[in-house]
């Protein structure tokens, strides 16, 4: 998250009480293997925590490049336990500082934000409801971008899956299992 948890006490924010699991039904989607290669190594480096980061991409390639970005929750909680109740090993929240730069910069290379990433350790790959509830949050910074989940299991991946937003239901997605392109 860039932000504070929705059920932190963020005002204006709905809490969301159900989640969003891989639909098996739907195809897989397919990811350049070194973009999906640096997402789970990211996610390795840093367990038991969360990982988070951004995936840029332009008008014709949707995914090129991955920015990893420091989780700072642990900090956020120690400096406010109340309003930040769980620290890096359950929720993220990304550095405001290091996600900004990445945009300035993406910007320059006429790029945006086409996905954000987090990762599960010791859970599933699905949306949590504290992550719907922010993804839907009006002050999101990245409301068209897919969500992208790495589920870690025993210290490996488990699964990845990506979320992508529903243009006809605001704050709802449809989640898939996502896979190296070979």
């Amino acid at each position: 998250m860039t932000g504070p948890r929705p059920t932190d006490g963020w005002a204006g924010t709905e809490i969301v009480s159900e989640r969003v699991d891989l639909d098996p039904e739907l195809e897989r989607r397919l990811i350049p293997s070194d973009l999906l290669h640096e997402i789970c190594r990211h996610a390795l480096d840093v367990a038991p925590e969360e990982c988070c980061g951004l995936i840029m991409g332009n008008e014709t390639e949707r995914l090129l490049r991955v920015v990893r970005v420091t989780n700072i929750m642990t900090k956020m909680h120690v400096s406010d336990s109340e309003a930040f109740p769980r620290d890096a090993r359950h929720a993220y929240y990304m550095s405001e500082i290091e996600y900004l730069r990445a945009i300035e910069e993406a910007a320059a290379r006429e790029e945006s934000v086409s996905a954000i990433y987090h990762s599960h350790f010791g859970q599933g790959c699905y949306l949590s409801p504290d992550d719907l509830a922010f993804a839907s949050h009006p002050l999101f910074p990245f409301p068209r971008a897919d969500q992208i989940v790495v589920s870690l299991l025993a210290d490996r991946v488990s699964e990845v899956g990506v979320f992508e937003p529903i243009e006809t239901a605001a704050g709802r997605f449809r989640g898939r299992r996502l896979e190296a392109a070979s």
